[in-house]
């Protein structure tokens, strides 16, 4: 079997938080990372991230697990509420099953759903979020690695 970093990506404003996948399977390519095999699950919005991520951790063969999100402002609910749950939640289910968990769940202080320069500016900040999650995974490997359970 195959070790396998997931990848768990909410469909909320998908044309920007799929932009971290690609600069996490880039950076990943830059590092050289061929024993791992990404595998990409897709949830509704970021508030399902967690349960997803707690069942994929429970995988033998399940190395790391990065989740990406965008949790914005709608001024209908307190998002912030909803951002501190998924982080809340990923850092729970890390120290339940020892799996890393790694975040990339970003909560924008302002966001225009209209606006093409914040869509161009976030979508570019995914990028390189997505390949600090890669740097932050490789690192964590390389360290897990030497550490008896």
């Amino acid at each position: 079997m195959s070790k396998k970093i997931i990848f768990i990506q909410a469909r909320w404003h998908a044309d920007i938080v799929d932009q971290a996948l690609v600069g996490f399977k880039a950076r990943l390519d830059e590092h050289n990372v061929v024993d791992y095999d990404v595998v990409v699950y897709d949830v509704p919005g970021a508030f399902e991230i967690p349960l997803l991520a707690q069942k994929l951790a429970k995988d033998p063969d399940v190395v790391a697990l990065v989740a990406a999100g965008f949790v914005v402002d709608g001024g209908i609910y307190r998002h912030d509420f909803v951002a501190d749950a998924v982080v809340t939640g990923l850092m729970n289910v890390q120290l339940k099953t020892e799996t890393p968990m790694f975040s990339v769940v970003l909560t924008p202080h302002q966001f225009s759903e209209g606006a093409a320069e914040h869509i161009a500016f976030f979508s570019t900040h995914f990028v390189t979020k997505g390949r600090e999650a890669a740097d932050a995974v490789v690192a964590t490997l390389n360290v897990h690695e030497g550490v008896a359970a």
